[in-house]
């Protein structure tokens, strides 16, 4: 077989069409992936609504592949045909909105045998954005915190204070469980108050109402531990939590978020360090820390250490990718909407 169907956008703010198009064929260190499960990420309504990233059209989004090795590159020996690996794809001829994808293999995971496609492919992105802010360099995207999944790194930070501004959104939640990795405690976060047990499930102590005033954040925080609070990983980063979260921190204190800072000038102090995270690990600045969590993730994933989001299976394949981005448009709790793109018609 040679040809395969994707889902191109045709243009900004244009409409998704089903296409035939070829099957790539996987270059040096790379592999051929039988997409199982695509995820959808709150970028892909972004590139056609906001025209950002991408700039030739028609063009193939989508970032959260899992699937299956079809097909080994020159130099390629950590994997074998036949593995199921998750992946971080990029738009154009490697994203995963398609039924063949080309991956690299040296940032890609093998499935652990608890998880399933649909599991593995809420991953890559948002355990990458969580990581890299944590633990990536500072001036890479991240506050250099010793990575847990390193010699000596696991509980470093027993007893220190961590704040998750939206745990239960896809990167939230994997920040918990970073934290917890580190030794974070207590871990504070914001969330809805149905999602509390399933929050305390992942790591968190303490669960803020989301629907609080802001401005009681920092009380709230206190009410709950006397330690300074160091660390806060803001997963929303609308003006209003950047700046709470900001606030709350000691002096000497870090704030990692995920959109572009809005920190206000009027509150920024030279003490405070804040950086925006972003999770690509095709990136040269995170390609280093990429590798080092990839090499260590199933192992992660087969302890139950790392979980995944919750899944809710979109119909029709990757004709049912287009509402499905409309409905992340509106806003999606502790959920992951992925497709299916073999069961296209």
């Amino acid at each position: 077989m040679s040809s395969q169907k994707a889902l191109y956008l045709l243009g900004v703010n244009d409409r998704f069409e089903v296409r035939v198009k070829s099957i790539p064929e996987p270059g040096p260190g790379e592999v051929l992936v039988e997409v199982h499960a695509a995820g959808l990420n709150p970028v892909d309504w972004k590139v056609r609504a906001q025209g950002i990233i991408v700039k030739t059209y028609p063009a193939i989004l989508g970032l959260d592949g899992a699937g299956v090795v079809k097909r080994l590159g020159a130099g390629v020996t950590n994997f074998e045909v036949g593995d199921r690996i998750a992946f971080h794809g990029s738009f154009g001829e490697r994203a995963v909105f398609q039924q063949y994808t080309v991956a690299d293999a040296d940032v890609a995971v093998k499935i652990s045998q608890n998880l399933t496609f649909d599991e593995a492919a809420t991953l890559p992105v948002a355990v990458e954005t969580a990581a890299f802010g944590l633990y990536n360099r500072k001036g890479s995207g991240g506050i250099e915190l010793a990575a847990p999944w390193i010699v000596d790194g696991r509980g470093k930070y027993a007893g220190e204070p961590i704040l998750v501004v939206g745990g239960a959104s896809a990167v939230g939640q994997q920040a918990i469980q970073f934290a917890k990795l580190s030794g974070f405690g207590p871990i504070i976060t914001t969330g809805s108050v149905h999602n509390s047990a399933f929050l305390k499930s992942l790591g968190a102590t303490h669960v803020l109402d989301r629907n609080s005033p802001l401005s009681e954040l920092s009380r709230s925080i206190a009410a709950i531990t006397s330690a300074p609070l160091k660390v806060a990983y803001d997963a929303i980063s609308s003006p209003e939590t950047q700046n709470a979260a900001y606030a709350a921190l000691a002096p000497g204190g870090q704030l990692v978020h995920v959109l572009f800072d809005k920190i206000d000038d009027s509150i920024r102090t030279p003490d405070k360090y804040s950086t925006l995270a972003h999770g690509n690990s095709h990136a040269p600045e995170q390609r280093e820390i990429a590798r080092s969590l990839y090499a260590n993730l199933t192992r992660l994933l087969e302890a139950g250490d790392i979980k995944p989001n919750n899944v809710q299976v979109l119909p029709d394949g990757l004709a049912g990718i287009p509402d499905g981005l409309e409905t992340l448009k509106q806003g999606v709790s502790a959920v992951k909407l992925v497709a299916h793109p073999q069961e296209t018609v």
